[in-house]
């Protein structure tokens, strides 16, 4: 990803120097292992970690890749370079070259999910505040776009941090299926290598070994760890399209913080734009777009092919970054939101009493009213409101057929705003215990 959405904890995952920083200590674990078995010289193992305080030269390992054509042989000559080729004679013993850039990759996959989960728990902590400080802040709920039926501000951040916490269960899934190593050698028979190396260099590394790979491990647990990726992304696309509508001027219930000296527009000078949502929506569709190809890399020929592997070196690094830097910028848009709660009430009492149709309705089906004729009567004096810019209740009060059932008393109780949030605590206890 371009530096522009990019934050550095994430990228140094992705960096070269880190992949071979852990393809190192995969080929030292395993040379333990051996060693420990009586495989290889036990001298051999410990010259391999003479190279633990070196810096691995990225520029040379890439000269050599270019003559031989191979990106691990490359770095396994480049080793050898710093600690002697009699040394390194037994490094890589019975390994695969899939058995370091699959366990690799899933390490690097483990690394990118801690961070992503803790920038999840920064967006709940955000969401949670915000719901709670704005529980009772009335609101009209809209369906299709169009006003529905009251309901409060802090409903809506309770149903995103929902959807979220949602995602953080799913995120950790992820990370628990994905968190596995291999090295089986090639087909992965282990035919050339000993189980327990596997078992020694995964619990080095925090994983556990394959139940049972080819010679890669299975792609069903990347294309479910990318999956994950894209459903947190679509959750922040959702929240941004609502403060999106929100920030609209003949809205205006919410917007983006718009701090000191920015500019909305090159041309407008009064333009204040939602331009973090609007971000945050195409940066969505940027990390789903890591999900198909995940899926597609499924399935690979026999006991392995490498048509996944151009895939992962972009979507690994692209996907994670990305997501790591559109919840960090969630989280910000969340707790920097400037809300109007006044605007809120103009835009629910906009039509005049319209939204409370549903309660006039059911109290004529409870008086004793078919559902068919209290549906005509409600809709008749609520298209006098559409079309007319009439007052929903006094357009009831004055007619005859509802009054016949309904007392005064009876429709002016139905407009009590308080109706509609009885249950608001109900809700919340659900959500956030």
């Amino acid at each position: 990803m371009i530096p522009r959405y990019s934050r550095p904890d994430m990228v140094q995952i992705w960096s070269p120097e880190t992949k071979f920083r852990i393809w190192y200590e995969i080929e030292a674990h395993a040379c333990d292992a051996m060693a420990d078995m009586g495989t290889i010289p036990k001298e051999n193992a410990e010259a391999v970690w003479k190279a633990n305080e070196v810096k691995f030269d990225v520029a040379r390992i890439d000269e050599i890749e270019a003559v031989t054509k191979h990106d691990v042989i490359a770095f396994l000559t480049h080793l050898a370079e710093h600690i002697g080729s009699e040394e390194a004679r037994f490094v890589h013993q019975g390994m695969t070259s899939s058995d370091v850039l699959d366990t690799c990759f899933n390490v690097q996959l483990v690394r990118a999910a801690d961070i992503l989960i803790a920038d999840v728990d920064a967006l709940l902590i955000a969401l949670k505040r915000r719901a709670f400080e704005h529980k009772d802040t009335v609101r009209i709920g809209r369906s299709h776009g169009i006003h529905a039926e009251p309901t409060t501000l802090g409903l809506t951040f309770a149903r995103f941090y929902a959807e979220m916490d949602r995602n953080r269960q799913r995120l950790m899934a992820a990370r628990s299926e994905i968190a596995t190593g291999a090295i089986s050698g090639a087909v992965g028979t282990f035919a050339n290598i000993d189980p327990r190396v596997e078992e020694h260099v995964c619990a080095q590394l925090g994983l556990t070994p394959e139940p049972i790979s080819t010679q890669v491990i299975p792609r069903d647990r990347h294309a479910a760890f990318f999956s994950a990726l894209g459903v947190a992304a679509s959750s922040l696309e959702n929240i941004a399209t609502e403060i999106r509508h929100m920030q609209r001027t003949e809205v205006l219930e919410a917007e983006e913080f718009f701090s000191k000296g920015q500019k909305g527009s090159s041309a407008m000078p009064h333009k204040r734009n939602p331009v973090l949502t609007e971000n945050l929506t195409g940066l969505a569709r940027l990390v789903r777009m890591a999900v198909v190809p995940a899926l597609e890399n499924v399935a690979l020929w026999h006991e392995r092919d490498i048509s996944h592997s151009s895939v992962e070196r972009n979507i690994g690094p692209d996907a994670t970054i990305t997501l790591d830097f559109a919840l960090a910028r969630m989280t910000q848009v969340i707790e920097k939101l400037e809300v109007y709660p006044e605007n809120m009430l103009k835009n629910l009492h906009k039509f005049k009493g319209l939204v409370m149709s549903q309660r006039v309705l059911l109290a004529l089906t409870q008086s004793g009213l078919s559902r068919e004729d209290s549906y005509r009567l409600v809709q008749r004096n609520a298209m006098k409101v559409w079309e007319q810019d009439k007052d929903f209740k006094t357009e009831l009060l004055g007619d005859a057929d509802v009054t016949a059932v309904l007392s005064a008393e009876e429709i002016e109780e139905k407009f009590d705003l308080g109706y509609h949030t009885k249950h608001v605590d109900t809700i919340f206890s659900r959500v956030f215990g």
